[in-house]
């Protein structure tokens, strides 16, 4: 019986955050779970953090979001991965969202939705039960 490949996830911070330390954190913590990591930096739109899921062949990407654009953001990049075909990259993701927000989320195809609080831990549990990898044999 072969090894399952490790999981590849994309860390994206959409929209004009200028705040990258739990982006950085959360990164981090899947790199020591075991996890190959991808992350873009600041700055990033849509569109590039969709581009750059698909040129590093990842399992799921992690956006990472605190400036209030979620509801915009997160469908944007689902929209764009059905578009490109590649509906089977999982997204999840967290920051400074209202709690009224996280069901309509979940409606547009976000997997899940951590707040401040959420411990590492249980995003890598979660991760670990939830994400599997498109690159089985």
């Amino acid at each position: 019986m072969s090894e399952q490949p490790k999981l590849r996830l994309l860390v994206g911070k959409v929209g004009l955050d200028g705040h990258d330390r739990g982006a950085k954190i959360v990164a981090r913590a899947f790199r020591d779970a075991g996890f190959e990591v991808i992350y873009t930096g600041l700055h990033q739109t849509a569109e590039m953090v969709v581009n750059t899921a698909l040129q590093e062949d990842v399992d799921a990407i992690s956006l990472s979001i605190l400036s209030g654009a979620h509801n915009h953001l997160f469908p944007k990049v689902i929209g764009l991965l059905k578009e490109k075909g590649a509906q089977d990259i999982q997204v999840f993701g967290g920051g400074i969202l209202p709690d009224e927000d996280i069901a309509s989320l979940k409606e547009a195809g976000v997997m899940e939705v951590f707040t401040p609080g959420a411990s590492m831990k249980e995003i890598i549990e979660w991760v670990r039960a939830n994400i599997k990898s498109r690159r089985l044999d």
